[in-house]
């Protein structure tokens, strides 16, 4: 195991001597990237201390934690510790994933006029063809000073033609979609009546089959949540079907395109679960809708999980299988 630094306690009660395969046990069949950029493959009997790793507080819980700065994927400015699905499928096969979890810390610092500020995605629809683009991402995001947060889901187009003009549409789940940011870099809406605190679990099911993706949503004193997506057919094959929020949220960089017929049907595609931190260092005046502007403190790891630059993630259920008839 790599070298760790010094963050924390590993666990609530240090006698749990357990790894994030004794909670997980599925993960045979995964891989993870790590906060530092490193990758993963066998991941029984494995755990990180900065990055993965098991925590008790009554209930066994496996820790994904990574920082706003660190290493990163080659497509991708944002660090992540995060599963991969090594199984792939495609929208006609169908697949499903359920989580249990809670978010318990995201970014203090940030552009708060930047959608992907303060935020961290906890499951995700990946395809692994054509413009790799992503049908699903799951995100939590707290603004600072609010008690609560905002669970939402983007669905980003399979886009027609050049993919620098690919674009995502977010739809809540408890509080406020991707859309509602700051008036200015440090002012913040108001606080969402119906959000999610971080500390507070929830549950998500992503059911894909026949081509259509069946998303759940519950937590225990909030409203179930179902949702439902056709991957075979697209919404946004004309410009005039694209919905006035993207145009709105992407205006600053132009992103507009529309989205092939046939959407993502046929393509492989793979589930992602972890932690993948949205809020990077990257300057906003570059791009207003992912550059968050946040505070790494060059980089140290010590330092940004000392100054509440990172994000983290528990999980304690999480299974994996084929769709299912809804």
């Amino acid at each position: 195991m790599a070298q760790s630094v010094e963050t924390q306690d590993k666990n609530v009660n240090s006698d749990y001597p357990g790894y994030p395969s004794d909670v997980l046990s599925f993960l045979g069949e995964w891989k993870i990237t790590l906060g530092s950029g490193e990758n993963v493959k066998n991941l029984i009997n494995y755990e990180h201390e900065d990055y993965f790793y098991n925590v008790h507080d009554g209930t066994d819980w496996v820790v994904f934690k990574t920082p706003n700065s660190g290493g990163t994927t080659p497509n991708s400015s944002n660090t992540r510790s995060e599963l991969r699905h090594l199984p792939e499928w495609t929208p006609e096969t169908g697949g499903k994933l359920t989580g249990t979890l809670k978010v318990m810390h995201v970014s203090t610092s940030g552009d708060a006029r930047v959608p992907s500020s303060f935020s961290v995605i906890v499951g995700q629809i990946h395809s692994g063809e054509g413009h790799e683009n992503e049908p699903l991402k799951i995100f939590y995001k707290k603004f600072p000073g609010h008690n609560k947060g905002s669970v939402f889901w983007n669905y980003e187009i399979n886009t027609e033609g050049s993919n620098s003009e690919r674009w995502d549409f977010s739809s809540a789940v408890w509080g406020y979609d991707f859309s509602v940011i700051g008036s200015d870099a440090a002012s913040y809406p108001e606080e969402p009546a119906d959000g999610i605190a971080l500390g507070e679990e929830f549950s998500y099911e992503i059911n894909v089959y026949e081509g259509i993706m069946y998303l759940t949503f519950a937590s225990e004193g909030h409203d179930t949540k179902t949702f439902r997506k056709n991957l075979l057919k697209s919404e946004y094959t004309n410009r005039s079907d694209i919905p006035q929020q993207v145009l709105t949220v992407f205006r600053s960089t132009g992103q507009d395109g529309t989205e092939q017929a046939n959407a993502y049907a046929g393509e492989l595609q793979y589930f992602k679960l972890g932690a993948y931190n949205q809020t990077n260092g990257k300057k906003p005046t570059k791009n207003m809708v992912w550059g968050s502007g946040s505070e790494t403190y060059g980089g140290d790891l010590v330092k940004q999980y000392a100054n509440g630059s990172y994000a983290e993630v528990w999980f304690r259920a999480a299974t994996v299988g084929p769709g299912t008839a809804p």
